[in-house]
Formats: structure tokens, C-alpha cells, sequence
């Protein structure tokens, strides 16, 4: 049990770490507008945000595959079909945007 809880640990970290990674490349982002950067920088700057934070909802989504849905469909019933239907909505809004 202590061997998942540090590993569920280093992956919230690895998470964060990703998370505050795309954080400073908004902020530099916006520090690219205020400064009137050619618009072609900004777009591809914003592109990489955009891949890096799919990225991170990817993970998410893996992870919410192989630990919720699986023990939902391993016991079956009702809650079973609710978190398949929770991770068919998120997969088609990851889809769509």
C-alpha cells in the first residue's frame, strides 16, 4: 500500500511539475502580447501550451481509465456504467477541443 501511495505521490508531482511548466509558458505568453511580439511567435507558442496541457489531460484520463473505471467495472452494476459514461464525455471533449 505504501509503495502505491509514493507512487500515486510522484505522479501528482510529476503533474504539478508539468502544470506549472504551462503555466510559465502562458505567462510568457502574455508577456509576448504585451510586448508586441509577432503574431506568428505568439501562435506557436500558444500551439505548444495547447499540446502541453492535451498532454497532461491525457495522463489524467489513463489514469482515471486504470484505477476508477476499472474497479467500477470489475464490481459491475450501475456505478460501473456511470464511469464508463463520465470517461466517454471526457473523451469526446478532449476530442473536440
Amino acid at each position: 500500500m505504501r509503495r502505491l501511495q509514493r507512487r500515486l505521490r510522484s505522479r501528482q508531482e510529476k503533474l504539478v511539475t508539468r502544470l506549472r511548466r504551462i503555466e510559465g509558458q502562458v505567462r510568457a505568453i502574455t508577456a509576448m502580447v504585451e510586448n508586441d511580439t509577432y503574431c506568428i511567435d505568439i501562435l506557436t507558442q500558444i500551439a505548444a501550451s495547447n499540446s502541453a496541457l492535451k498532454s497532461v489531460a491525457l495522463l489524467l484520463l489513463g489514469d482515471h481509465l486504470n484505477s476508477c473505471v476499472t474497479t467500477a467495472a470489475a464490481k459491475g452494476g450501475p456505478v460501473a456504467d456511470e464511469k464508463m459514461d463520465e470517461a466517454i464525455a471526457a473523451i469526446t471533449r478532449l476530442v473536440k477541443s
